[in-house]
């Protein structure tokens, strides 16, 4: 048995039915051959990001796997990768290596070395007789703790090697840990004495699969619940108690209510500070639940930490609460809550229902929503205005049906992790929301959604400019048109061999979606392209404007 089928044999006993990647990487036959499926992509960023969302919709119980070239695969790669380490997400990278006499000359790529620094673990083959303790240790580290990618570098002369007999692998286990008891009693303590508390979860509650024990706890204290961008669909969102996603552009019962709060706790997050994330007040007292005790103090000052999975956490807490008041508290707050969102939302229905032209974005995704069958859609965003415009209007209704992200926010992200939801959950309508600023980056892979027969719906919010910018570049705008982008991206799918459809008539908006769907039920991807204006307005403000 040569190297390669090793290998496959390896990611086949570990649950691996699918690689994505670019050749040459000689592990993409092996697996083939092995019965495993190669994905091959246009670029190998997108790769990775369809990797990214097999392993998030599995809550990692499924490795999303991607193999590339060496050198300039590997070089392509590396966004790939880092915007996985950000988010936290466990993938197996395997990037072909140069040959070992070769793998630490100047100026060959090295992947071990150059991506130490984005992965959980990065380790290269140098023998074939470690193979199986190489990628025994690789998943352990995607299974066990938080998530990251691990990478393993198989050197191209490897391969021509025979796997020395006899040789053994049997699939690593996965491990959950709980919190020191004493915390959860002061923990639930806390909780329960709480004048205004706020439950935010975040994307830990995804992996940890706590939506149930999430749910529980905030009904006992009747707490409302927000969650971060990552955390999104982790709390019924149609709930009387759910305050919404803290992203970049939020509900306003998000800042409303932390604003209000004397506790604070957090579960299943890191709390780590970002520009695309709602920050935390100053002034509070936090409760912060995480896997990583890294993260403990990091960005905020914790009065009781809890460090385990989100899951035993919230169980343990729900057991201690239970003992403390006997029975379920009512919810007065959720008239609050309503009260703030109604107000929220009279404020953007102009936008909403907009019969302007060119379109408001937010009539085509308050359109959008009002058409699909929520509860069985998978939707994801892009960067910047999409991200912006989309997360807080969508109301996600049931766990890992919106994939939030955004600690990094690469262009193009969405279109990969709307093909990888389709190959995970085929049985649901899998959408990706970007503007034509992400498309340029990442949209000659709508060719491989035809070519490999998965049938996402493709929504294409086209201003043809780049927005947010133009505030920002005003001069480069009016002396060299440096904010200005084009492209007829409908017949660009249509030529891919997809379903392709240009919009410009407010009264075709509902009907175009219904066509889109229709095109995806028969197995076709489609892209339909909304001509809108160049809207800049976000739902950011703080309760009182500010």
């Amino acid at each position: 048995m040569k190297v390669g089928e090793a290998i496959a044999e390896i990611l086949k006993r570990e649950g691996v039915d699918v690689i994505f990647g670019y050749p040459v990487n000689h592990i993409l036959e092996s697996a083939a051959s092995a019965g495993i499926r190669p994905i091959i992509v246009r670029q190998e960023r997108v790769g990775l990001h369809m990797a990214d969302a097999l392993s998030r919709l599995t809550s990692g119980r499924k490795i999303g796997v991607f193999a590339m070239q060496h050198g300039p695969g590997s070089e392509n790669s590396f966004g790939g990768v880092a915007q996985a380490y950000s988010e936290s997400v466990p993938i197996l990278v395997l990037p072909m290596g140069y040959a070992r006499r070769l793998a630490h000359i100047d100026p060959n790529f090295n992947s071990v070395a150059s991506m130490r620094s984005v992965t959980k673990s990065a380790e290269p083959v140098v023998s074939a007789t470690e193979i199986p303790n190489i990628f025994r240790r690789a998943f352990s580290r995607l299974r066990n703790g938080r998530g990251g990618p691990a990478l393993v570098e198989i050197p191209i002369d490897l391969f021509a090697e025979e796997m020395p007999e006899p040789w053994a692998y049997e699939p690593v286990i996965a491990t959950r840990c709980g919190p020191d008891v004493a915390d959860v009693c002061k923990a639930a303590a806390a909780l329960v004495e709480a004048k205004s508390l706020v439950i935010y979860a975040g994307q830990g509650i995804h992996y940890a699969r706590a939506w149930d024990s999430l749910k529980k706890l905030a009904e006992l204290l009747g707490a409302p619940v927000a969650t971060s961008l990552q955390g999104k669909s982790s709390f019924p969102e149609d709930h009387p108690l759910a305050l919404g996603a803290g992203g970049n552009a939020f509900p306003r019962a998000v800042p409303h209510f932390l604003a209000k709060a004397d506790w604070i706790f957090g579960v299943g997050c890191s709390f780590t500070e970002t520009a695309f994330g709602i920050a935390m007040p100053t002034g509070k007292k936090f409760i912060h639940a995480t896997l990583d005790p890294n993260h403990l103090n990091k960005d905020v000052r914790a009065e009781i930490g809890l460090v385990g999975d989100a899951q035993l956490t919230l169980d343990a807490l729900c057991a201690e609460v239970e003992r403390l008041i006997q029975k379920p508290r009512p919810w007065p707050v959720s008239e609050e809550i309503a009260q703030v969102r109604k107000a929220w939302l009279d404020e953007w229905m102009p936008r909403l229902t907009s019969s302007e032209i060119p379109f408001s974005p937010y009539r085509v995704l308050s359109d959008l929503q009002r058409t699909v069958d929520v509860a069985n859609t998978i939707i994801t965003h892009d960067a910047g205005s999409p991200r912006d415009q989309l997360a807080p209007f969508w109301v996600a209704k049931r766990p890992l049906t919106y994939i939030g992200w955004g600690k990094t926010t690469q262009l193009g992200y969405g279109l990969g992790l709307a093909m990888g939801a389709k190959l995970a959950c085929p049985e649901k309508l899998c959408i990706n929301v970007w503007g034509d600023a992400a498309i340029g980056f990442t949209g000659m892979d709508f060719e491989t959604a035809v070519r490999e027969r998965i049938p996402i719906l493709s929504i294409l919010l086209n201003n043809f400019s780049m927005a947010m910018e133009i505030p920002i570049m005003p001069v480069s705008t009016e002396k060299y048109r440096a904010t200005d982008i084009s492209g007829d991206y409908a017949a660009m799918a249509r030529a891919f061999g997809g379903y392709g459809e240009r919009v410009t008539d407010p009264a075709q908006i509902v009907p175009a979606i219904r066509r889109g769907i229709e095109q995806t039920q028969k197995g076709v991807p489609a892209l339909l392209e909304f001509i809108t204006c160049k809207e800049i307005a976000v739902s950011k403000q703080y309760h009182g404007g500010h």
